[in-house]
This record gives C-alpha cells, sequence and structure tokens, in this order.
C-alpha cells in the first residue's frame, strides 16, 4: 500500500466551488495590495507619510502580485484552450 497517495473524494461541484473561492480570494488579495499601495502613494505626495521605503516597498509587492496574476491568468487560459483542443 503506497502511503504517499493521497486520495480526495470530491464532486465537480465542489472543485469548481473550491477553486471559485480560491481565484476570489486572489483577487481580492490583489485588489488590497493594490488600494495599499495607492493610499501610500497618496498618503506620501500629500505629506502625511514621511517613509518612502515603505511606501516603495508596498508599491512593489503590489506590483508583483499584479504580475503573478497577469503569468497565473495566461496559464489557465493555455490551459482551458489545451483542454478544449482535446478529443473525447
Amino acid at each position: 500500500m503506497n502511503n504517499h497517495t493521497v486520495q480526495n473524494n470530491i464532486t465537480v461541484g465542489e472543485a469548481q466551488k473550491e477553486f471559485a473561492s480560491n481565484l476570489q480570494n486572489a483577487i481580492e488579495s490583489l485588489n488590497n495590495a493594490q488600494l495599499e499601495s495607492d493610499k501610500k502613494t497618496t498618503a506620501l505626495a500629500n505629506g502625511q507619510i514621511d517613509d518612502l521605503h515603505d511606501v516603495m516597498i508596498t508599491a512593489q509587492k503590489a506590483s508583483i502580485l499584479l504580475q503573478t496574476g497577469v503569468q497565473v491568468q495566461k496559464k489557465v487560459i493555455d490551459a482551458y484552450n489545451e483542454v478544449m483542443r482535446m478529443q473525447v
């Protein structure tokens, strides 16, 4: 008996709900990072904060999350297209 194999018995509907939930959480996380970056940039421009390093780090994190999101989107579209090309 192979102890390394874990078998999850979930329905297609459950898998779809889990995928949708994970996707929604990722989009919300990306949106929150962008909003936080915008908030800190505006506060810096208005003289409300003076920690340039924190503003730059927050902006870079938001940028990396956005780039990652775009790459994941491309991979999902590629996977979808590949599935649609399969012959059953």
